[in-house]
């Protein structure tokens, strides 16, 4: 029997209410749209991190942030938190299976270089980084990447050695052409392609005009959560509240969805592609983030905290006929996409793996009791040393959180050693916004949140979480 091919193609900071056929945020995805009538949509998937490196690392190793090691973004100060070589990814167990593996775009997940030299001969700057052939390119044969960088319209790359290739074109359409040569040059093999997008992330200036202009005139709808007046700052988040006009409002839903948009006629192109070569049955393809974006949402902006708006994300699968099609409310997170996959591909699941395999969901439409761990950590250099000053470990602070098909329940711990612990219950079917939860002093005021506690510390003493419940 013929291997699968895989397409897993995924965007930075894209939120799962951001579809067309969601019928929530109003943003023109009609090749997504068609794509969602012969696909399975995972409506309650989640960011288990939602943060950019964080949440790659679980989606690749199917492991949590506190057994990854990467708790928060790779960046500058921070010379361990990176992707270990030992650690067995999606990538590798596709390689060691016989396939010819592609990695196109945002990578994120290593040290950035200026961490260990002050002007690196590779040309990255700030957060970015070259990852050389090797262990830490995890099984990649054809490498087209970089760390990070948000120049969205003169993106540039690395290939096989240090010399950096500068582009002077919108980076989810020149790193679409590359995904389109490399499906040209790998037809006739069993290969894998990991797509990584970096828009829609900020900055939300950088996307070709056409898109922006095919919102010209629009006026969205202000959501309840939106608020455009002071309120009181009810929660400990690590994002500052925002102040903004319904004109500044407008704008920004405009270069945002315009992006989406983008990200829309791209992925089309790669579908066709596949159908242009014979081989869109033959392919599992994935579409799906490593986290949302607030949008003003709760007066917030970017990502980093619990609400639905930061962690719920797109995932869409399909393969041929062999999956079911429409929509599922069972319960997927980042840590269950690498064993989903595999298993989906009758591939070897690793003993490291901490997710759950979902394939009965994807075969057979079945019911699958799943629960959503999502974590954050603390995010700012000036907690961080707060907290290294306390003899405390960052790991300890931040939040974490449980989601279910029908609630969301935090415990939240400052973002500073002066405040507090907050204990939060929504239920999202009853408050879709997340504007009223139960607060609590103490889980056991309710039956739903002392059960969910109770998830949340099984599942801390299982890996070893350090956080102070």
């Amino acid at each position: 029997m013929k291997k699968p091919n895989l397409l897993f193609v995924f965007a930075d900071q894209w939120r799962r209410d951001a579809m067309g056929f969601m019928e929530k945020d109003e943003v023109i995805t009609p090749n997504i749209d068609s794509f969602s009538e012969e696909s399975l949509s995972f409506d309650n998937a989640m960011s288990a991190c939602p943060l950019c490196s964080p949440n790659r690392a679980t989606m690749f190793t199917g492991t949590y942030p506190v057994t990854h090691g990467v708790w928060t973004n790779c960046k500058p100060g921070l010379k361990d938190v990176a992707l270990r070589e030992t650690d067995i990814t999606l990538m590798d167990v596709l390689k060691e299976n016989g396939y010819k593996t592609g990695y196109i775009g945002k990578w994120h997940l290593d040290s950035p270089e200026v961490n260990f030299c002050e002007a690196p001969e590779s040309g990255a700057r700030d957060w970015d980084a070259f990852t050389p052939p090797g262990k830490r390119r995890h099984g990649v044969d054809f490498w087209y990447s970089y760390g990070t960088y948000d120049q969205h319209l003169t993106p540039h790359y690395w290939h096989d050695d240090n010399k950096m290739i500068q582009i002077n074109q919108w980076s989810v359409e020149h790193e679409t052409d590359k995904a389109i040569e490399f499906i040209n040059e790998n037809k006739d093999e069993p290969f894998s392609l990991v797509v990584s997008w970096n828009p829609p992330h900020t900055p939300l200036d950088l996307v070709p005009q056409k898109y922006v202009d095919m919102y010209a005139g629009k006026k969205f709808k202000v959501n309840p959560n939106v608020l455009l007046t002071d309120v009181t700052d009810h929660t400990l988040s690590v994002n500052p509240r925002l102040n903004f006009t319904d004109d500044e409002y407008q704008e920004i839903m405009r270069k945002y969805f315009a992006a989406v948009t983008g990200i829309d006629e791209n992925f089309g192109r790669l579908l066709q592609n596949l159908k242009d070569n014979g081989i869109y049955d033959d392919t599992i393809i994935v579409l799906t983030a490593d986290h949302g974006e607030m949008l003003c949402a709760q007066r917030l902006w970017s990502k980093h905290v619990w609400f639905e708006e930061s962690t719920g994300v797109p995932f869409l699968i399909k393969y041929g006929d062999r999956f079911i099609k429409g929509r599922t409310d069972n319960v997927l997170n980042g840590v269950d996409i690498m064993p989903t996959i595999l298993s989906l591909m009758n591939l070897p699941i690793p003993e490291t793996v901490e997710g759950t395999d979902l394939k009965e969901v994807v075969l057979n439409g079945g019911d699958v009791e799943n629960y959503a761990i999502m974590s954050g950590y603390p995010g700012q250099m000036r907690a961080i040393k707060e907290f290294e000053e306390h003899g405390k470990e960052n790991v300890a602070y931040g939040w974490r959180a449980i989601r279910t098909k029908t609630h969301t329940y935090v415990v939240n711990k400052a973002y500073t050693i002066s405040h507090g612990t907050e204990r939060l219950l929504y239920d999202n079917i009853k408050d879709p916004y997340q504007m009223n939860p139960l607060r609590l002093n103490d889980c056991k005021e309710d039956k739903t949140a002392e059960f969910l506690e109770g998830k949340l510390r099984e599942w801390a003493e299982k890996y070893k979480d350090k956080f102070e419940f």
